[in-house]
C-alpha cells in the first residue's frame, strides 16, 4: 500500500532505475544495472521473487533493439533466472514478456521481462476463489535477500 499511495512521479520507472546510482539500488529495489540491461524487482510481484528485466533503452518491442542490446538482454534473462534459482530454490520458474497491453504489459512502452519463481502449492486457491494473492516476505526483505546473489552481476 505504501508504493501504490505514495506519490507518483512522472516519466518512466525503467528509464529511472537505469539512471539510479548503486546507492540507491536498495530504495529503488534494483538488483543490477548493465550497459544494455537492468534487472529490479517486481513492485507488483506474483510471487516473492519475481524479478524483471528491461533493456536500459526505452523501447517498446524486442524488434527495436540492437542485436547487441537484445543479445546482452537475453544473456542477463539466462544469469538472473539461475541466480535466482540458487537464491531461493523454486519448484520452477516461468519467463515471459508481455508486449501491448492487451497481452498484458501493465508498462507497454518499455518493454521487460518477468521471471517469476514458483513453487508446488504456491498459488493454493487464494487467487482463484478470493481473488486475493499472499505475499511471504516484503520487498525490502526480498530485495536484502537477493542482493548478494546479483552484486557481481555486471561481471558475468
Amino acid at each position: 500500500m505504501e508504493y501504490i499511495l505514495a506519490e507518483k512521479t512522472g516519466g518512466c520507472v525503467f528509464c529511472r532505475m537505469a539512471s539510479l546510482e548503486p546507492a540507491r539500488f536498495r530504495e529503488g529495489h534494483v538488483l543490477g544495472v548493465l550497459p544494455h540491461a537492468i534487472v529490479c524487482l517486481n513492485r507488483y510481484p506474483f510471487a516473492a521473487g519475481h524479478l524483471l528485466v528491461a533493456p536500459r533503452r526505452h523501447v517498446a518491442d524486442p524488434s527495436d533493439l540492437s542485436s547487441d542490446e537484445y543479445a546482452s538482454m537475453m544473456q542477463v534473462v539466462r544469469e538472473a533466472a539461475a541466480r535466482l534459482r540458487r537464491a531461493v530454490r523454486p519448484d520452477g520458474l516461468n519467463l515471459g514478456f508481455n508486449l501491448g497491453t492487451a497481452a498484458g504489459a501493465g508498462i507497454p512502452e518499455h518493454m521487460h521481462g518477468h521471471l517469476v519463481p514458483r513453487w508446488h502449492g504456491d498459488t493454493h486457491f487464494m487467487p482463484v476463489l478470493a481473488d486475493v494473492r499472499v505475499m511471504p516476505q516484503h520487498l525490502d526483505d526480498t530485495w536484502r535477500h537477493l542482493s548478494p546473489h546479483f552484486a557481481n552481476l555486471e561481471t558475468c
